[in-house]
């Protein structure tokens, strides 16, 4: 498991932790979704209410900088959120969106996000998206031959 977490870069060990924090609240949590073509968020999480939240998982102050695109993901979600980990200048991050603090373990929702409720059409469409999604990466992992991802 430590070698596992070895080979992960640090905005996936925070995605990880965030993961696991979210699904201790019984969210269903999938990594690198592509709500639309050309656009794919670090964390989508869908609760049991059918809330959808995003989470953009930064890991230094540069790759903080170098996002243009985080206001597009908002369009896509009930609520937004940064995951970064203690050290990152959290300043830095826009106060109307939500903040968390994580690690490769675990993490703490600090600031929550601004509910900002999705159109009906728009809820329907991203979950039955996420649905395949999910779908088909377990899939690959039962048959990795099978060229679906």
């Amino acid at each position: 498991m430590i070698a596992e977490l070895q080979t992960l870069m640090p905005g996936q060990l925070l995605a990880r932790g965030v993961c696991r924090h979210l699904a201790s609240h019984g969210f269903a949590v999938v990594e690198e979704f592509e709500p639309e073509r050309g656009m794919r968020v670090d964390v989508l999480a869908l609760g049991a209410k059918g809330e959808i939240w995003v989470v953009e998982c930064k890991s230094s102050r540069a790759d903080f900088a170098a996002d243009g695109k985080w206001q597009g993901y908002l369009e896509w979600c009930d609520r937004y959120f940064w995951a970064v980990d203690q050290d990152f200048p959290t300043d830095l991050l826009p106060d109307d969106t939500g903040l968390i603090i994580a690690d490769g373990y675990d993490a703490e929702i600090l600031r929550m996000a601004p509910e900002v409720r999705l159109a009906g059409a728009r809820r329907n469409a991203v979950i039955r998206k996420l649905a395949q999604h999910a779908a088909r990466r377990l899939h690959a992992l039962r048959d990795p031959g099978a060229g679906l991802a």
